[in-house]
């Protein structure tokens, strides 16, 4: 079948599609709202501009469309009939574009959290939401447990230092009695 719109009603349709404040966004930071979560949004700091980003929890969500990040398996990704190569390529430099900003998410130290569209429906969303808060109080567990981590290694450091200067002042007055007797 071939495409019904002219160029300009296609280019018109398409220059309306948003990439922030869609409704899925929208959906979930109300529902993260109103469960007590705090975030930022599109935070242009971090590689990607995550949709949502929970710094208390070390965690960034980002929620994708499944026609344009390629949701495999899902109904709402099929590759339109024409202009078949343009959107095949399109969709996996969005993949690929996908996987480097979460590898440079994670190797700073974040954990990524991706939600598809297809699964905000009525029927799927709680079991999403629950998985999404899982994931987040998780997180959050791990960073308090590194923190904690990294908090035991400073007090250790810190009393290694100072034994370390007793037995050099120690050293020092004994080496100073033996030798300017």
């Amino acid at each position: 079948m071939s495409d019904t719109m002219t160029d300009e009603q296609r280019h018109d349709c398409m220059s309306r599609i948003r990439s922030n404040n869609t409704g899925p966004e929208l959906k979930i930071r109300h529902i993260l709202w109103h469960m007590g979560f705090r975030y930022r949004i599109n935070d242009f700091h971090l590689p990607g501009s995550p949709d949502i980003v929970l710094a208390k929890y070390r965690t960034v969500i980002f929620i994708h469309g499944c026609f344009w990040h390629g949701h495999k398996g899902c109904k709402k990704y099929t590759v339109p009939k024409t202009n078949t190569e343009f959107w095949k390529e399109k969709v996996a430099r969005n993949k690929k574009r996908d996987e480097d900003v979460w590898r440079l998410l994670e190797a700073k130290g974040w954990s990524v959290i991706i939600v598809w569209e297809c699964e905000l429906k009525k029927d799927k969303i709680q079991e999403t939401i629950n998985r999404v808060e899982k994931e987040i109080l998780h997180n959050g567990e791990v960073l308090k447990s590194i923190k904690e981590e990294r908090k035991r290694f400073r007090i250790m450091y810190h009393k290694e230092r100072v034994h370390k200067k007793e037995q050099e002042s120690l050293l020092k007055k004994e080496l100073k009695k033996r030798f300017h007797q």
